[in-house]
């Protein structure tokens, strides 16, 4: 009897196919029944496995190559933008290198002083404060507080003396080595002049200094600097090298400071100092709430709508006002 559909028989008949009564099995598996995986001799070989990186490639071709390149050319433009923006925090340093004049004493008139007629009732912040009593004119000569000391910093060197002009009572200002010890202490603080490694000082007993660091009258710093705003200011004076710092200014300081004088002084010293280094021109606030730069007259005020008051021609946000900083470097503290 020829196989057939029934019982007793085989389980699969011809073709390979199952008895109703048998479940179906899947032969399809991937593996034999010894455990081994079927080959398939016709089949292709199957391709190797590919890396992220080159299955990128492969979907997205040459644009794959240019996506990095972008990448670079992006942070590029980003560094060029800041370095031409604005400051980071120097703002928080001091002027621009390139903006120094290194012949500074080649020029003939103050450096410094507001040269603007301005009624100084426009301008209550820079009033002189109520405060001790200062000195109206001295003798228009000055003498050496006669001390040296070591270099402090680093790159081009300055020499200095420290002066205080004959006339000048020094009970209201506790002194001249008082005096000389605070411009020294100013000048050797990292965060003054000294601090990017570019400038250093040295002062000399020396009838040839490269600065005169000199405390002076309020009539003889109005003869020096200039009195167009009839205010007390401070300058340098080229002709003879003179950081003249006004001596009603020292014992007083300004309303910018509410009443700190230590970081007023500290301020006065370096702000007069840059001048003689080279910085002849003020700068404004350069965002609202920052330090100030130590080339901005803080003694007239740290906002901007005051410095634009005797110095309209300045490019500044009159909307910004700074926080009163002595420092060029005030960072480095």
């Amino acid at each position: 009897m020829s196989a057939g559909f029934g019982t007793g028989g085989p389980a699969w008949g011809r073709r390979n196919r199952p008895y109703p009564d048998q479940p179906l099995r899947a032969r399809w598996d991937p593996t034999d029944s010894s455990g081994r995986r079927r080959v398939d001799r016709d089949a292709q070989p199957e391709p190797k496995q590919r890396s992220a990186l080159g299955r990128f490639v492969s979907t997205y071709g040459w644009r794959a190559y240019m996506i990095p390149a972008l990448t670079v050319l992006t942070v590029v433009l980003l560094v060029l933008t800041i370095r031409n923006g604005e400051p980071a925090a120097l703002d928080d340093g001091p002027a621009d290198l390139t903006a120094r004049n290194l012949d500074i004493n080649k020029t003939t008139t103050a450096v410094g002083a507001p040269s603007e007629q301005v009624n100084p009732d426009a301008m209550p912040a820079g009033v002189l404060p109520a405060g001790g009593p200062f000195t109206a004119q001295g003798e228009k000569v000055y003498h050496q507080v006669r001390e040296w000391g070591a270099q402090v910093g680093t790159g081009q060197v300055y020499t200095y003396t420290v002066e205080v002009e004959d006339g000048v009572d020094p009970q209201n200002f506790g002194g001249e080595a008082s005096f000389a010890k605070m411009v020294d202490a100013t000048l050797a603080n990292r965060r003054s002049w000294i601090g990017d490694g570019k400038i250093a000082f040295r002062r000399v007993i020396s009838d040839n200094p490269d600065m005169r660091i000199s405390l002076s009258s309020s009539g003889t710093a109005r003869e020096l600097c200039g009195y167009q705003i009839k205010l007390e200011t401070s300058c340098y004076y080229p002709p003879d090298k003179r950081v003249v710092l006004n001596e009603a200014r020292w014992v007083r300081g300004a309303h910018s400071y509410q009443g700190d004088d230590l970081l007023y002084r500290q301020y006065l010293i370096n702000h007069e100092v840059g001048h003689g280094i080279g910085y002849e021109h003020h700068l404004p606030c350069p965002r609202d709430g920052a330090l100030a730069p130590v080339m901005m007259q803080q003694s007239f005020g740290v906002s901007n709508k005051d410095i634009l008051t005797f110095d309209p021609d300045i490019d500044a946000d009159p909307s910004f006002v700074c926080t009163p900083n002595p420092w060029p470097f005030p960072d480095k503290g």
